[in-house]
C-alpha cells in the first residue's frame, strides 16, 4: 500500500509558496513512521515533514523544488 507524503493545509498561515530545503532521508531509504524526512522553508520559517508510515521512501519532489499546500512530495510504499 502507498501512503502520500502531502503538505499539510494548515503548517503556515499565510497562502504562500514554500521550498524543499533539505531531504533528511535519501530515495529508497526504509524509515518509520514519525521519523523526520524532509525540511521546507516558507518565508523564512522552517517546517520539519514526518514520514506518515513504516516503508520505502519514494521522493517525488527535490531541494529547491516550489511546492504548496497539499502538494504530494513523496510517498512511502
Amino acid at each position: 500500500m502507498t501512503t502520500q507524503i502531502i503538505i499539510p493545509e494548515d503548517l503556515w498561515e499565510e497562502d504562500s509558496e514554500a521550498v524543499i530545503t533539505s531531504w533528511l532521508a535519501s530515495d529508497g531509504a526504509t524509515v518509520s513512521k514519525g521519523a523526520l524526512l524532509a525540511e521546507i522553508m516558507t518565508e523564512k520559517i522552517q517546517h520539519e515533514i514526518e514520514s506518515p508510515a513504516d516503508g520505502t521512501l519514494k521522493i517525488l519532489k527535490q531541494i529547491d523544488d516550489i511546492i504548496n499546500k497539499g502538494d504530494v512530495i513523496g510517498t512511502i510504499e
